[in-house]
């Protein structure tokens, strides 16, 4: 990461490269506000399992993992660093019910909800 400090960083967050390099330095999932456990219950009541899902922003959360655990079937993860979306492409290999995508905008258009 560049020097600066927390204010100079939060300025960066939506610049690829921050998120490559912190991908690059730290290893293990982080959820920023909640896990899916907490959010689980409000979330089946308005998302039903065959619906395709996007989770934007995903950075290395577990949440997209947990929702095809409780059987949702078509879950996209993407993200705006490449690094962390390899990252994930080879930890979900063996689940292809969750996709990985780096952003793309034309995507949005195949989506029935965002989370």
């Amino acid at each position: 990461m560049t020097g600066g400090g927390p204010a100079a960083a939060s300025q960066a967050y939506g610049e690829a490269w921050y998120w490559d390099e912190r991908y690059r330095k730290e290893a293990g999932p982080f959820d920023w506000y909640q896990k899916y456990p907490a959010l689980a219950p409000l979330l089946r009541l308005y998302l039903a399992p065959h619906q395709r899902l996007l989770l934007v922003g995903c950075g290395n959360s577990v949440f997209g993992e947990n929702m095809i655990d409780d059987g949702y079937q078509d879950v996209v993860n993407i993200d705006i660093s490449s690094v962390v979306i390899e990252q994930m492409k080879k930890k979900y290999h063996d689940k292809p019910q969750l996709k990985c995508m780096v952003f793309v905008l034309e995507y949005l258009c195949s989506i029935s909800h965002i989370i």
